[in-house]
């Protein structure tokens, strides 16, 4: 039996333990593909043939920008036997920063799956002197294709075997394989060198945590470029399960539904729209339809993984009921089977996840970063290991403390050979005892689940000197059905404040019951009942938190925030350099600041000041 030791053994695994017919599937033409796990062996190692016959060497680099689809692991698992390393990259990053990489990673080769990505890439790719080659998955007119290297390696299939055997023989574990640039906030992007074994030890790891089996499938739609969709997809792959990659952000559902698919990775922003859509669902309902619908919502959220069989007989039978009359409709929508859900990146809402728990649909939230491989924590739902509010117990084989301050401290085989031509950087991350330095600030929860609490570069303090942890608060506030996205600021001020993003769909819904008039979303945000009604949700939050950290005033702005427009990162986490920059006359204002230049960005708003309470204890 193969022992999974370098990311290319699983191929061998595949074939020896699931030789299946769909271990890879994707659309083309509305039709899905589907690639046998013979497949996908044979066509990894025919595109390393053609690796080495278009003149690529052990050592060089391979840029891959490409949205996910079976070619992607053909590509990845080729480079990887070859000895050649993985640069995979976001098709959402600058021109700049696509320069940035290009050069830095000094690229000898590109592959690029359609004519738009080509199309963002090419004002980098004409910058430089040195050229790389360029592939591409689609058929382009006047660009080689990657069938030509898949040709060339079945044309030289016997020159070339005997040398992609040795080097897949002298590859070792510790082998640097790939470069993740992280995406970052400020300041170029910086390349996380990961070696075979930090992959692979982590992937080996997080596998177990996971009920499903070689009998289920997967639909794929995070950026596989970023480790965590990776890994993921390498986890997938060591337990056999068939992954099928949606076709877009837009046909999850549908693609879903046409699979009967038993789980998805996925970041809380997802999840935050899947839940929005199931409430909103219920305000078209009247009647005993409305109250059993209600009555879903309520049940859900007092849900927990560990105290359904410690229950009382009502709620188990309310369980029941409301598992055949709702819950079960909801599966439906997504296939009809109980669902393995992951998340990670950023926090998710603990109403969200007990509500889809009692769903049917397992939320295994957990924690980790590029620099990670990436996991370090996760919740394991199927063997009781689970808190909901928490990220789970640390990953078999993963060593965690916590600094002085309070910073979550990591070391092990999943911790990276360091950043790309940036020792300096490196050392201060990851200290002379091996421990890297995750930036994060958390806790332990009952001695075992830790909790992330903030990003420390994050936290700041007020004027009077008292600290502020943004994120927490941030994460309590889209709690509100009101809430689309929030940032808190206040650094060096008297007092917090917050921009707030408003959840439309709801607020035209409260609006419509309360017959307001208005011409459009700016009018609405104005209107003197909308900001008493932002006020009062915000006062109800307030009382949970202490004085110095409750939000005295806050503007709401009608811009929808993303990874498109830049102000989230490619992993939906605030930008909060690019969003400051945006908002900067809007915090000017709600500190009594001059303003700097006219924005035209809401500056007729009034303040909206909310009452302290100094009584109210954390």
């Amino acid at each position: 039996m193969t022992e999974i030791t370098r990311t290319f053994d699983l191929l061998d695994h595949l074939v020896e333990n699931f030789p299946k017919d769909d271990i890879l599937a994707g659309k083309v033409n509305g039709e899905w593909v589907k690639y046998s796990s013979h497949d996908y062996y044979k066509y990894a190692h025919y595109l390393a043939y053609g690796l080495c016959e278009v003149g690529l060497k052990e050592g060089d680099r391979v840029v891959t920008m490409s949205a996910n689809c079976p070619e992607w692991n053909f590509i990845d698992m080729a480079l990887a036997m070859s000895g050649i390393i993985h640069v995979p990259i976001y098709p959402t990053l600058s021109a700049d920063n696509y320069l940035h990489i290009l050069k830095h990673s000094e690229a000898n080769a590109v592959f690029v799956s359609t004519k738009v990505l080509l199309g963002r890439l090419r004002p980098a790719l004409d910058k430089m002197e040195q050229r790389p080659q360029v592939f591409t998955l689609a058929n382009i007119e006047g660009e080689r294709r990657m069938l030509e290297i898949l040709k060339a390696g079945i044309a030289n299939r016997d020159k070339w075997m005997e040398e992609i055997e040795r080097r897949k023989r002298e590859i070792k574990p510790d082998d640097w394989t790939t470069m993740i640039y992280t995406s970052g906030t400020t300041g170029q992007p910086k390349g996380v060198m990961l070696s075979h074994r930090n992959l692979c030890s982590n992937f080996l790891a997080h596998e177990k945590v996971n009920p499903m089996g070689s009998e289920c499938k997967v639909l794929s739609f995070l950026p596989l470029n970023h480790v965590y969709e990776r890994s993921l997809n390498y986890h997938w792959q060591t337990k056999g399960v068939s992954i099928y990659y949606a076709e877009s952000l837009g046909t999850i559902q549908q693609n879903m539904m046409e699979i009967h698919g038993d789980g998805f990775c996925a970041v809380p922003r997802v999840l935050e729209m899947v839940y929005d859509k199931l409430y909103a669902a219920g305000k078209d309902f009247t009647g005993i339809r409305k109250r059993i619908y209600d009555w879903a919502f309520r049940h859900g959220q007092r849900y927990d993984y560990t105290l359904l069989k410690k229950a009382n007989i009502f709620f188990q039978m309310s369980q029941w009921f409301l598992d055949k009359a709702v819950y079960s409709k909801w599966r439906e929508k997504f296939g009809g089977h109980r669902l393995t859900v992951i998340t990670g990146s950023s926090s998710i809402q603990p109403k969200m996840v007990r509500l889809f728990a009692a769903a049917g649909i397992n939320i295994y939230e957990g924690y980790g970063l590029s620099e990670t491989s990436p996991v370090i924590a996760v919740n394991d739902p199927a063997h009781h290991m689970v808190k909901i509010g928490t990220v789970g117990p640390v990953l078999s084989g993963v060593e965690m403390r916590f600094g002085d301050d309070g910073e979550i401290l990591t070391r092990g085989p999943h911790v990276m050979l360091g950043y790309y031509k940036d020792p300096e950087y490196t050392a201060q991350v990851i200290d002379k005892d091996g421990w890297f330095h995750t930036g994060d600030i958390g806790e332990l929860v009952s001695g075992r689940y830790l909790k992330i609490t903030d990003r420390k570069k994050d936290i700041f303090k007020l004027s009077a000197g008292k600290y502020v942890a943004p994120q927490l608060i941030e994460n309590m506030l889209r709690g509100s059905e009101y809430i689309d996205q929030v940032m808190v600021i206040g650094e060096n001020e008297k007092q917090a404040a917050a921009i707030i993003s408003p959840n439309f769909n709801t607020l035209h819904y409260w609006a419509l019951k309360y017959k307001l008039h208005y011409r459009d979303n700016v009018e609405l945000v104005t209107l003197p009942q909308v900001l008493d009604k932002m006020r009062k949700v915000l006062d109800e939050y307030n009382k949970s938190l202490a004085p110095h950290e409750q939000i005295k005033q806050f503007r709401l702005v009608t811009d929808e925030w993303n990874a498109t427009n830049g102000l989230l990162s490619p992993t939906l986490k605030l930008r909060r350099g690019p969003l400051m920059e945006k908002y900067k006359d809007l915090v000017a204002d709600i500190y009594g600041k001059e303003k700097t230049t006219s924005s035209g960005l809401f500056s007729a708003f009034k303040s909206v000041e909310l009452p302290t309470m100094p009584w109210v204890k954390k």
